[in-house]
This record gives C-alpha cells, structure tokens and sequence, in this order.
C-alpha cells in the first residue's frame, strides 16, 4: 500500500502574526515538502493543479520535474491534473516527458478540479464539464497507447496521422488515477479502463463518498479487471499530529478555525463527524483505519498536511511525524488485515512485468523525415509498416 502526502500549495496569513507567504517561499517550502517525504520513506508526492490565487501550483510538471532531481525513491503524482481545460494532447506529451525525467517515478491523477472560473480562462464552458473529463481521457488513453492517432471529437480539433512524442518510457503509460467526490460517470470511466479511482475523503461527513467508491468497485468487476475487492482506491485525508492529542488540538485548532474554507466551525465538530485526523499517532493510527473498514482494501492513502497557513516547520515536522511513527504503524497494520488477491498498488516496475514478463521492453526509435515533411506513415522503426495514417489534405 502507498502512503503520501498531497499539496493544493495554498497560500493563507498565519492566524496569530498575519504573516503571508510570498508565492517563492511558498514554492520552496513545497520542495522542502516533498524532499522530506522522500528522507523518511514515504512512497507519494501528489500536487495539485490551480490558476487563480491563493494558489502556486500551476504547472506542476515543472515543479515535479525539479522535485524528481531532488529525490530518489518518492513516486510523484498529481491532484488533480484538470482533464477538462488541459488539452490532452499537451497532457500526453507533458507527463510522458516527466517519466521518462523521473525515470518512471510518476503516476497521474485526473479530474475536473473545483474551481468555476477556471473553465472560461480557458475557453471551456463549466456546462460541459463531464463531457469535457471524459472525451479528453478517451482521447488521452489512445495517445499513450497508440504510435498513430487519427481522432475526431467534440471539444478539439481533429487529430489525422498523429503521434503523441515522446512515447510512454518503455512503452508503458503511467497509471492513471481519476479523482472524483460527486460523478458517477468519473467512477464508471475509471472501471471501464481498469484504472484507478481515488475519493478526496475531507470536507464531508464520514464514509460519505462511500457510494461512489462502491460504484466504482461494482463497475470494475462488471466490465472484467477482477473482482470488486480488487479494484484500485485510493483516499485522501486532512491530518496534524502531536505527540499528545491535547497539544494537537491546542496547536492545529487557530489554523483550522480561521482558515476561509473552515471559519466559523469548530475543529472538535470535524473531528468527531469527518474524517479529518487530528491527535497523537495512535489516534491517527486508530482513524485512519476506520476507513479501512468501511471502504475497504485498498492501495493509497495520501494526507495533506502542509496547507491551512502552517509554517514549514511545523509542515515539515508533520511529515516527519507520519513517516516515522504513523505509516509503519499503517503498513504493518493494513498488510495483516488485508484479503487475499487484493492487489498492491501500481508503480512503473509492476506495469513493465505485466506487459513484458521477461521480455525487453520497447525503446521506440523515430524513423527520420517524419513531423513538418510528413513523408511516410509509420513514425518509429518498430511501428507496423501497414500503418495507413489520414494526413491532412489540402484542397
């Protein structure tokens, strides 16, 4: 099982001195973040993707990119990359080009976001927003897998011989997550392609988006990738530790409260009705657990723990905290209660045996002359030379 952290990097006054993070501080403290995830053995690095303020992130294959020089074992991911108002074509070639830079340390997470306004800055309109999420996904899938696209939807321009560069690293897309907390349609998208399917569990009623998980679950074993219990979730989570519950509270109570998102509510009322974890490592232990059972095996759990106006200190000690005292306790903890035949969770190296055994795998070599002269139709050495690519025509 992953166990990780995810970052929207928004940007709040501290509750007590009013001091402001600028943008660039910000920025950094992320790759703090993400570099002390790493030195204690967390698995997952999520970032999430925004264009207004209060938020930095937004180009997170840049950030990513950066983060993936600085580190060695962490997987990076998103949360989520917008399906909606990112062409995806761009989506393809950019977050090829971030595995092959992390050398396969990458997976990616889809989604519509919840910002309204972000659909006009990029000439979308928010009416069709499931249909934007899906067809752009379709399309995304077909570039990962296919050397030449010819394609033809709704919301783009029509693709004729196209080849998405550069291909997947060893010819293996990353795994794909669709993050989703109120779509159907999102949930059935992901069973049908066998991918996985990840709930942000915050900001709502414990077990609330249970439904939608067991959706998913039903539909992954419908359309025939294994049973139920063998479907890919994943969950998110809001948590602060301390060594006491007391000193926990007593610390994270003044950044949740005057938070804008969370002002005018009480922490101790999230607490006892969401699933927000807040307290000693056992109690964070003891919760999250909780939602083992009620949504049952499944393969990653990420946590956001640097948002809310925390100063990097304290963030960075958060990390340190679940890392060394929090998810060893999971692992241990999840591995004995887990069901037979539930799977792990997917990384680059699973992908590649599965698809390759212990065959070599694929290293596309372009064929020349291909790109602005459009000469020939298959575009790599090894492509299939009956390749009949629709180029376009000029009347």
């Amino acid at each position: 099982m992953h166990f990780g952290i995810f970052s929207v990097g928004d940007i709040a006054p501290e509750p007590e001195t009013g001091y402001t993070q600028s943008e660039a501080e910000r920025i950094r403290n992320l790759i703090r973040v993400a570099q002390r995830a790493d030195e204690v053995g967390l698995d997952v690095f999520a970032l999430g993707e925004h264009h207004n303020p209060p938020f930095v992130p937004s180009s997170p294959t840049t950030l990513l990119g950066y983060i993936a020089a600085l580190t060695d074992k962490l997987l990076l991911s998103t949360a989520v990359t917008l399906m909606t108002t990112n062409d995806p074509v761009k989506v393809a070639e950019d977050y090829a080009m971030l595995q092959h830079v992390a050398n396969g340390r990458l997976d990616l997470m889809v989604g519509r976001g919840n910002t309204v306004p972000v659909y006009p800055w990029f000439g979308k309109d928010i009416r069709q927003g499931v249909a934007l999420a899906l067809e752009n996904y379709n399309l995304l899938h077909r570039l990962w897998r296919e050397d030449v696209v010819d394609w033809e939807g709704n919301f783009r321009t029509a693709l004729q011989g196209f080849t998405s560069t550069p291909r997947p690293l060893d010819d293996v897309p990353p795994f794909v997550w669709h993050g989703s907390i109120r779509t159907p349609e999102i949930a059935e998208q992901a069973a049908y392609y066998g991918n996985g399917f990840f709930a942000n569990h915050i900001l709502a009623p414990n077990f609330h988006f249970k439904p939608l998980v067991d959706l998913y679950r039903q539909r992954f074993e419908h359309y025939g990738h294994g049973t139920a219990d063998q479907a890919i979730v994943g969950l998110g989570g809001m948590s602060f530790i301390a060594k006491n519950s007391q000193d926990a509270v007593k610390t994270f109570k003044p950044y949740f409260e005057n938070y804008p998102v969370f002002r005018g509510s009480l922490l101790e009322d999230h607490m006892e009705h969401t699933p927000i974890t807040v307290g000693s490592p056992q109690q964070v232990i003891d919760k999250v657990m909780t939602f083992r059972d009620g949504f049952g095996d499944y393969q990653r759990q990420l946590f956001a723990v640097d948002g809310l106006s925390l100063p990097v200190d304290l963030a960075l000690e958060q990390v340190e905290l679940l890392g060394t005292e929090v998810v060893p306790v999971l692992r241990k903890e999840m591995a004995a209660r887990r069901a037979p035949g539930v799977p792990e969770a997917p990384t680059h190296a699973s992908l590649v045996a599965a698809k390759y055994g212990d065959r070599t795998p694929r290293q596309p070599r372009p064929n020349p002359n291909r790109g602005d002269n459009l000469s020939g139709t298959s575009p790599y050495q090894d492509s299939d030379p009956d390749i009949q690519a629709r180029f376009p025509v000029v009347a």
